[in-house]
């Protein structure tokens, strides 16, 4: 084999492994074997900013929310222009509560609230219905990348 064609051979190798890492990296979370890249809202102004504004969020994409302490929360659809699940972790990562389909409150104004109903550390934003579709119940266990900081 002559150079070139060896130097053809690797170039198209790492061509084909690049996509791969490229989507590998950055935040994520696995949901009864689904991986979801997540945003990381983990201080007080990345919570109240939230998704607020947004067109859509994409097929495979969440927001991961990380709380101080495991309390009962409420979350709300300020300025929100999509549909979304919001799920409601404790401190042992099993889900203990779930808004499905939650409309959008895109004007701001007399948006209601979606409390847990039980104490939770972390809170999973994904699109509307997904939660449906993988069929969650109460008590399935998510799983956070490496990079995601443990209290």
């Amino acid at each position: 084999m002559r150079f070139t064609d060896t130097l053809a051979a690797v170039v198209l190798a790492f061509g084909l492994l690049l996509p791969g890492c490229a989507s590998g990296s950055g935040s994520w979370v696995e949901l009864k074997g689904e991986r979801f890249a997540v945003e990381i809202a983990d201080d007080d102004q990345e919570r109240a900013q939230g998704l607020m504004f947004r067109e859509h969020l994409g097929d495979g994409r969440g927001m991961l929310f990380i709380h101080e302490r495991e309390e009962p929360r409420s979350y709300w659809m300020k300025n929100t222009r999509i549909p979304l699940d919001i799920l409601y972790f404790d401190g042992e990562r099993r889900l203990v509560a779930q808004q499905r389909e939650v409309p959008p409150c895109p004007d701001g104004t007399a948006c209601p609230s979606y409390p847990s109903r039980a104490p939770a550390r972390y809170v999973l934003e994904l699109d509307a219905g997904e939660a449906l579709r993988m069929e969650l119940r109460n008590g399935e266990r998510i799983t956070f990348g490496p990079d995601i900081a443990r209290p």
